[in-house]
């Protein structure tokens, strides 16, 4: 795996809580899920039984995402950030070319993203548009609702 995972110290404390709940917790819960729909009899006509191993597949997959996660973890220091080229742990703010709207976002990895809290992934279509671009540049991003430029103004942390 060499595909870093960029997060804050407090995206992986909530990865490792939530790996440890479902670890000691959840799969238990799915465990006895499982066992007590093996006691009502025939497995194949069991809809409670394949309802629980489906909970559990799902629990499964998690943990291993998680635990990937957790592996290829990169915590953003915002002592190290380099605020010359838009990057990791950066905070930009931008305008709009075609309506002069202006937006400042933080470029967070994928852990910590709410952009209703202005926190957008470096890797969705605005974050990887804006990575590596300095302060005057303008970057033209596809996004869902189209092509959108917006002139860079500033880079802070």
């Amino acid at each position: 795996m060499d595909e870093k995972t960029f997060m804050t110290a407090e995206g992986l404390e909530r990865i490792k809580e939530r790996l440890n709940y479902l670890k000691s917790t959840k799969r238990q819960e799915v465990a006895d899920k499982i066992a007590e729909a093996r006691s009502y009899g025939d497995l194949s006509e069991n809809s409670e039984y394949d309802i629980a191993r489906d909970e559990q597949q799902s629990v499964e997959q998690e943990i291993f995402d998680l635990e990937n996660k957790l592996k290829s973890a990169e915590i953003i220091d915002p002592k190290k950030i380099n605020t010359k080229k838009v990057g990791v742990g950066c905070k930009v703010s931008l305008t709009n070319t075609k309506n002069n709207q202006k937006f400042e976002y933080t470029i967070v990895g994928d852990i910590d993203s709410n952009p209703l809290k202005g926190l957008i992934s470096n890797s969705s279509p605005i974050g990887a548009g804006l990575i590596g671009k300095k302060v005057g540049d303008v970057a033209i991003i596809k996004t869902p609702a189209g092509t959108v430029e917006y002139k860079i103004t500033k880079i802070k942390i």
